[in-house]
């Protein structure tokens, strides 16, 4: 072989609540097909599990209101 090696990494998913619906309500701020802020959203991928998981937290509630 050459002078190319690869490293094989393991990649973890990331756990989402993106519904491909991605719509902002002017009113709350928040997506109308998963209840995150924008800058939740932007953020998803660098903050930490536990972070993701507080938001997730919120999410039914934030979903709650806006199907009201």
């Amino acid at each position: 072989m050459g002078d190319d090696q690869f490293e094989t990494v393991a990649v973890q998913a990331i756990e989402s609540p993106c519904t491909l619906v991605c719509s902002i309500d002017t009113d709350t701020g928040w997506c109308l097909g998963c209840g995150r802020t924008r800058d939740e959203i932007a953020r998803w991928t660098s903050i930490d599990s536990d972070a993701r998981r507080a938001v997730m937290t919120v999410l039914p509630q934030r979903m709650a209101v806006l199907e009201q």
